[in-house]
């Protein structure tokens, strides 16, 4: 099927030109588009596709919530890394590397909050939001792999050779002061995804969001609460027992979680770096603000795309009235445009294709 628009004004070229930019958008390397440009012999028509450049406000809640983690787990790291020294127990060095591991998470979620509001240029023209996707994903992948192996490393050790622990109640105090900063990053993240959450169960928001940080932020406190609580229930039977062996099982558990939050963290991110589409209720938003409209017959296609959590890119093939002019079209598409980013103000470029019948 032939692509383009059979009404009055335009000739076969302009039809050809609306298609091949729609089309080749995606290599469009030059500077921002403020108007399509159809030219016809001795006339020329400015058409309303504007791609308008909607500043992206700082997450505050998304930074608060990473700051209390990062203040929080700056302070566990060092603290578990004295207790480890006079108690020598595995568990509580695995821990140790995780705080740290969790505490370069944080400062890595920052850096991608920070670069991704970068202004777009010629090799990057619809900006950098994808950064917090890449970022994050660098998080889930990386750190807490590598914390996954250290601690199943260092727990395997510990069964194979198992040493006593020495100074119970230093572990026991540390990881307790441990499980109380936790809880309190923890509790600023549970406030702050509340706000966004609207109704979502927790596996809904961490699977559905597309704002990269909060998601993130929960589970590696949550994971951190489970991974103090896993030491602390380790040092405990230690003692009781009179068995090291239990520091050794307490450090492969953390190990083994660790692992499990890699794995869902990378999962998620992936997809949101591959590019994910719109959520269902913003896509039937877009979907009735252009049926709304008296100048569309129907939609013939619609696609979105996350380039950021708040840069929506979407793309349109509607078929208009054959009874409107070159100009009431072109009126019909800006006016098209500025309903889609009312009803859904993340939307930052709209491109709209004329479709014939």
């Amino acid at each position: 099927m032939r692509i383009g628009l059979s009404i009055p004004g335009l000739t076969g070229g302009c039809e050809a030109l609306v298609a091949e930019i729609f089309l080749r958008l995606r290599f469009a390397t030059s500077q921002r588009l403020s108007g399509l440009v159809l030219k016809k012999p001795n006339a020329t028509i400015t058409c309303g596709v504007r791609v308008s450049e909607r500043k992206k406000m700082a997450a505050a809640g998304d930074k608060k919530a990473i700051l209390a983690a990062l203040i929080a787990n700056a302070g566990i790291s060092i603290a578990k890394f004295v207790g480890f020294i006079f108690t020598h127990s595995s568990a509580l060095l695995a821990e140790s590397v995780h705080s740290v591991a969790d505490a370069s998470n944080q400062f890595l979620l920052l850096m991608g909050v920070q670069r991704s509001n970068r202004p777009a240029t010629k090799e990057h023209p619809f900006g950098y939001g994808r950064e917090r996707y890449f970022w994050s994903f660098v998080v889930s992948v990386v750190l807490f792999t590598a914390g996954a192996v250290f601690a199943l490393y260092e727990g395997i050790e510990k069964l194979l050779h198992p040493e006593p622990i020495s100074h119970y109640q230093w572990a026991i105090g540390i990881l307790v002061f441990g499980l109380i900063l936790e809880g309190f990053s923890l509790r600023t993240a549970i406030i702050e995804a509340n706000k966004l959450r609207k109704g979502q169960t927790w596996r809904e928001f961490v699977t559905k969001s597309k704002k990269p940080e909060l998601p993130v932020v929960v589970l590696e406190d949550m994971g951190a609460m489970l991974g103090l609580a896993f030491a602390l229930i380790a040092v405990v039977l230690s003692k009781v027992t009179g068995d090291p062996i239990w520091d050794g099982v307490g450090t492969v558990s953390i190990g083994v979680l660790l692992a499990i939050i890699a794995i869902v963290l990378a999962r998620e991110m992936y997809s949101l770096l591959i590019g994910e589409g719109v959520t269902e209720k913003n896509r039937s938003l877009i979907e009735e603000a252009i049926d709304g409209s008296a100048s569309v017959s129907r939609i013939e296609n619609l696609r979105t795309q996350h380039l950021g959590p708040e840069h929506i890119l979407v793309g349109a093939q509607v078929v208009f009235d054959s009874s409107l002019t070159a100009e009431e079209v072109c009126t019909a598409i800006e006016e098209l445009e500025a309903q889609i980013k009312s009803v859904v103000p993340d939307v930052h470029s709209v491109f709209v294709e004329p479709k014939s019948l």
